[in-house]
């Protein structure tokens, strides 16, 4: 795998478009036209070129977490899904440097991929790490563990797979909760009240160390589509 440099977007705003780019899907905002895009299979070229099992982890920050699981499990595809242009180019940088061809990157919003360019019944795991919990009622609107984003995550996930989210954020917990256990094709594995701490095999990233660092829970819940 070649030595990487630079994440270059190969085109000007106004000229905005989704675009494959050595290892990262761009998904630009502002951009209304997601619904002309074809969904591929994981196994194209254009991502995996196998077809491995296909994990998601979103909110991926920098890629510590992501990176090191995919080192750890090259059976396995998977895909960090970053907002953050910056954040983005970390883990593109750092699957070239590690030469990790079972790690792809998704630069764009997770609900407009999970929508329109996540293939439907191919995940068989989903792992949400540290989401910006929005905690202002103004804000509530941005937050991204909502009923609609699960109803997509449904939509992509195989019956039996199971998702895993992490937070430092109590309320944040409840307000999941609150959304999730109501549908009825979301089982809780954990008994009530539906979370654990700091369970020992999550693994490291910058959030769990910051947080962890300051004293704070880390509440995992994990659920598994019927």
């Amino acid at each position: 795998m070649k030595k990487a440099s630079t994440l270059r977007i190969p085109f000007t705003w106004e000229e905005r478009r989704p675009v494959f780019l050595d290892r990262c899907l761009y998904i630009p905002s502002h951009y209304d036209l997601h619904d002309r895009w074809e969904k591929l299979p994981w196994a194209d070229p254009s991502f995996f070129g196998n077809s491995n099992p296909v994990v998601i982890e979103y909110c991926s920050g920098n890629g510590q977490w992501i990176v090191e699981r995919a080192k750890e499990n090259p059976e396995i595809n998977w895909i960090a899904v970053e907002k953050k242009f910056d954040r983005s180019e970390k883990i593109w940088k750092k699957i070239h440097k590690e030469e990790l061809p079972n790690l792809y990157v998704v630069c764009g919003d997770a609900r407009t991929f999970s929508k329109y360019y996540a293939l439907e019944k191919s995940i068989s795991k989903i792992f949400v790490n540290f989401p910006d919990p929005w905690p202002k009622l103004r804000h509530a609107k941005h937050r991204l563990l909502q009923v609609d984003f699960f109803q997509l995550l449904e939509k992509q996930m195989v019956k039996g797979a199971r998702a895993f989210i992490n937070t430092d954020d109590f309320p944040y917990v409840n307000r999941i909760l609150s959304d999730i256990l109501p549908l009825s094709n979301w089982k809780s594995l954990l008994p009530s009240p539906y979370f654990a701490t700091d369970l020992p095999d999550y693994g490291r990233s910058y959030f769990y160390d910051l947080w962890k660092s300051k004293g704070r829970n880390i509440y995992s819940l994990q659920f598994e589509v019927q």
